[in-house]
């Protein structure tokens, strides 16, 4: 007597979709990915009106920051190196002698510090060649605000013997109010281009 072939059962795979499914939703949810860092800016909102007559800023309010393709750095009209950036800044923003060269000042009365006079209407002015590398945009990019951050740890040590990050809001948003933050970036130029 001759048997016949065995017939193989079928594995049932309706549900094999719905596994593959979990199992990327579980890789999904476990694995953790590298994020992008970027660099911590608050845009300023629009501007709720247009207005034909914008004001213009006065020259002396103005630090111009230049990084050319060959990572040279130009502040104001003097090349510097990159450690000498910080210093340059904190001086043009403090103005502590109220040069007439250096940024305006004006009296504004601020909370815990009564009437003080403040730098508001200065602008760190930033533009970099296309070629810069991201390396030196990063590090101006540091220095700079290295500069605002430590004179607002100065003033904060010396109004509460505190530094600015151990200050509550209020009283970080005064010190705020005396160092505003201004930094504006311009387009960038194209490969290349001198600064004349």
């Amino acid at each position: 007597m001759a048997r016949g072939k065995r017939k193989v059962p079928d594995i049932n795979s309706s549900s094999t979709a719905d596994i593959a499914f979990l199992l990327l939703i579980f890789f999904l949810i476990t694995t953790s990915m590298d994020t992008d860092q970027g660099l911590a800016r608050l845009l300023p909102p629009p501007p709720e009106k247009q207005e034909d007559n914008t004001n213009k800023i006065k020259e002396r309010n103005i630090l111009q920051v230049y990084l050319n393709k060959d990572d040279a750095l130009m502040c104001g009209s003097d090349y510097i190196g990159i450690d000498e950036l910080r210093a340059r800044a904190k001086e043009f923003i403090a103005n502590v002698n109220n040069d007439a060269n250096k940024p305006e000042k004006t009296q504004k009365n601020v909370d815990f510090l009564g009437t003080t006079l403040i730098n508001d209407k200065h602008v760190i002015s930033l533009q970099n060649d296309r070629g810069t590398s991201y390396q030196a945009y990063i590090s101006v990019q540091n220095e700079l605000v290295a500069a605002y951050n430590e004179l607002r740890d100065e003033l904060a040590k010396e109004k509460w013997q505190r530094p600015y990050a151990d200050l509550n809001e209020k009283e970080q948003k005064a010190i705020r109010e005396v160092y505003p933050q201004r930094i504006s970036e311009a387009e960038p130029k194209k490969h290349g281009e001198n600064r004349r």
